[in-house]
């Protein structure tokens, strides 16, 4: 007996619904953009949204490459990005900025596994996380200042990209921590499968390709190079202290590599251009 032929045409059909979803799926738990009806918040898609990470990325810093061109007409450039940082803010909801501040009260103030993951959990903002945040937003913003108005443009529309890649990177590579179920990154604690992460190292390295394609190889030889070294320290505190990542951590590596970008722009400005 013969068996039935496939219909590709349903295949394909089935699997860009499903990628559908799950690119909303990303949109719905990383920013506060309003998504269409029908997306829910399955745990099982979410993990596998993961991929999707640096496609957020795109929207977010395309939002701000667009807030910063648009109100430079209008507004001294300083106002311009200190508007454009507090709408990066907005859209994602501080996400990835509380993970940050978590990460330096917890890797600052506690000395053990238990510690750690107990102060990354508290909601209240500590002495370590305030400093910590204070100094990365002054660094974003005077290295945007820094920049002439094209090239902050593109810093913002490859860093946003390129930090959350690496912060996908971590979640390839190391373990999640925590075992309670009501930690915010428990949907994504299942880790990412190596197709999805070839993926999300697609969506995330594109605007940076694009960039060095018409400018100098600096661009590429420098910041690649900076943002791995800044990997590689936050990857190896995770490992020590707690033996693997949480939510805030994952945050806290996207702000990290963010910042690391932009001063890789304003040094490649400074000492090449």
């Amino acid at each position: 007996m013969l068996a039935s032929p496939v219909n590709t045409n349903t295949l394909d059909t089935h699997n860009m619904k499903e990628q559908y979803q799950l690119f909303w799926t990303a949109v719905m738990f990383y920013t506060r953009i309003p998504v269409p009806a029908g997306i829910d918040h399955a745990a099982d898609r979410l993990n596998k949204a993961t991929c999707y990470l640096p496609l957020i990325g795109w929207i977010v810093g395309g939002a701000m490459a667009a807030i910063t061109y648009g109100l430079h007409f209008i507004l001294p450039i300083p106002v311009v990005l200190l508007l454009t940082l507090a709408s990066g803010i907005w859209i994602t909801g501080a996400f990835h900025e509380d993970g940050f501040a978590d990460m330096c009260d917890g890797f600052g103030g506690g000395w053990t596994k238990a510690k750690i993951l107990d102060i990354m959990k508290d909601s209240r903002i500590g002495t370590y996380g305030m400093a910590g945040l204070t100094i990365l937003l002054l660094l974003k913003f005077y290295c945007l200042q820094s920049l002439p108005l094209p090239t902050a443009i593109a810093a913002l529309l490859i860093a946003h990209p390129l930090s959350r890649l690496l912060a996908v990177t971590v979640i390839y590579s190391l373990p999640y921590v925590r075992e309670n179920e009501d930690s915010k990154a428990k949907p994504v604690s299942k880790g990412i499968t190596t197709p999805a992460l070839l993926v999300a190292a697609a969506l995330g390295l594109l605007p940076l390709l694009a960039w060095i394609s018409w400018q100098h190889q600096y661009w590429l030889l420098i910041t690649i190079p900076a943002i791995w070294i800044a990997r590689t320290y936050l990857v190896r505190l995770m490992r020590k202290w707690i033996g693997g990542y949480t939510g805030d951590c994952l945050g806290a590596t996207q702000q990290v590599a963010e910042t690391v970008i932009y001063l890789c722009f304003c040094i490649i400005q400074w000492k090449f251009t």
